[in-house]
């Protein structure tokens, strides 16, 4: 009887070490989900239609941050058929532009977004009927919230493609 005494505080104790093991390996791998900050966005025209098709993918948790941010701490989970495109676009529209050669705004339609867990993806759209040399593309996302934020900018026109990017210190580019 004396034994079983014994052994229940020390599997108790082998219990209660192995969870805070793993609890902290768990934390640890939770604060270091994703080491880096990061959009891609891909910019296609589309001659058929004259527009820019544009798609920008996010990491779902930094955009979570960033909305609650903007929006006095209140609490955002994105997922598909949410509420939160209205908050996604007004942050969009605020973070990323596009001007022709003139200096002058071109506008653009959000059309929505879509959650795959980990990234969430925004889609715009711009009627355009120029010639995309000359044009400037301001593009910020999350350059406010995180210092070590990266933009990479992808643009398909006509058969051309070039890759532009975008940080801290370098938020517009002249397309060529």
């Amino acid at each position: 009887m004396i034994n079983q005494h014994i052994l229940k505080p020390q599997k108790y104790l082998q219990r209660l070490i192995f969870g805070l093991v793993i609890g902290g390996i768990l934390v640890f791998a939770t604060a270091f989900a994703h080491a880096y900050h990061t959009s891609i966005t891909k910019i296609d025209y589309n001659a058929k239609e004259h527009s820019l098709e544009i798609s920008m993918r996010v990491f779902t948790d930094d955009l979570e941050s960033v909305l609650s941010h903007q929006n006095n701490k209140q609490i955002f989970k994105v997922e598909n058929n949410d509420k939160n495109d209205i908050a996604i676009e007004r942050y969009v529209r605020k973070c990323f532009r596009f001007s022709n050669n003139k200096n002058q705004a071109i506008d653009y339609q959000y059309i929505g977004k879509e959650n795959e867990g980990e990234a969430t993806w925004v889609y715009l759209e711009i009627p355009f009927n120029e010639n995309i040399v000359g044009t400037k593309l301001q593009q910020n996302v999350l350059l406010d919230f995180f210092s070590d934020q990266v933009n990479i900018v992808n643009v398909t026109y006509k058969g051309d493609r070039k890759s532009y990017v975008f940080k801290a210190k370098e938020t517009l580019h002249e397309l060529e």
